[in-house]
């Protein structure tokens, strides 16, 4: 029986066999490995996956999908499948506390906040291997002083090495999307590229300086630097958060970190 894609879902469903095989290829799933697939759908990526011996834990939202899961791998001891929100998962737990490798057409209505909840648990992960609409791959793998560098692009490249592979046409889905998409590989950090001693102000820095990102340090940071502080820990205020990578912002939250604990000592 056909499912009809719900766009409530953000269903577009991946039907181009060279595609799959490609996507496949690049995952190079064997024994051993637990993949979490998120989004399964109809299942084309599924079965391939499932075949090499991998144990597969299915996490599918639509009900009507998750009852055909069931009874398509009935007689795949290897594979599991689990009803629920991916944006809500634990996906430590969902692979039973063990490492744990991600993969999955990721629904591009929400992809930048279910990239961002994946990134919790980098440190059990040991791969990730997602489709998703172009723009967002060229986001996740920009340099800083491009139009592209944000918040996304940061907080993923604190964590990960980013590696765009290939673009997939709109024809290779069902329904075609309008726009094109990207396979990505990101492979959590062994060690951080920079040290960052308060993630939590890190992000805090990053989301600041990005939600005005045509002004200035100076202007966008106002409520929690102020010029001379920036300028005594080596920080430009004239500069524009779109222009400093890692190492700066790194900087800055430093910076922001002294001042928090010289201020409670007051």
């Amino acid at each position: 029986m056909h499912h009809r894609a719900r766009k409530r879902f953000g269903q577009n469903f991946l039907v181009d066999s060279g595609v799959i095989a490609r996507i496949v290829d690049v995952i190079s799933p064997q024994p051993g490995d637990v993949l979490i697939e998120i989004g399964p759908g109809q299942a084309a990526m599924t079965r391939p996956l499932a075949e090499s011996g991998a144990e597969m834990v299915l996490l599918e939202i639509d009900r009507d999908l998750v009852a055909r899961l069931r009874e398509q791998f009935a007689g795949y001891a290897s594979v599991s499948v689990h009803e629920g929100d991916a944006l809500r998962e634990n996906f430590d737990e969902l692979a039973g506390h063990r490492r744990f490798r991600l993969v999955g057409n990721l629904p591009y209505n929400i992809s930048t906040p279910l990239i961002f909840h994946a990134l919790r648990w980098s440190a059990q992960t040991r791969d990730m291997h997602f489709m998703l609409q172009q723009e967002v791959v060229n986001r996740l793998a920009a340099s800083p002083g491009c139009k592209a560098w944000g918040r996304l692009s940061i907080m993923c490249q604190l964590r990960c090495a980013v590696t765009p592979l290939f673009d997939v046409p709109p024809g290779a889905f069902s329904p075609a999307p309008k726009v094109n998409s990207s396979v990505v590989r990101l492979v959590p950090h062994a060690n951080p590229p920079v040290e960052v001693d308060d993630p939590e102000i890190f992000e805090q820095v990053v989301r600041q300086a990005f939600s005005q990102r045509r002004k200035t340090l100076r202007n966008s940071l106002r409520s929690l630097l102020d010029a001379p502080t920036m300028e005594a820990g080596g920080i430009d205020p004239g500069a524009r958060p779109e222009t400093r990578g890692l190492v700066e912002l790194a900087a800055m939250s430093r910076v922001l970190a002294e001042q928090k604990r010289w201020l409670r000592t007051q």
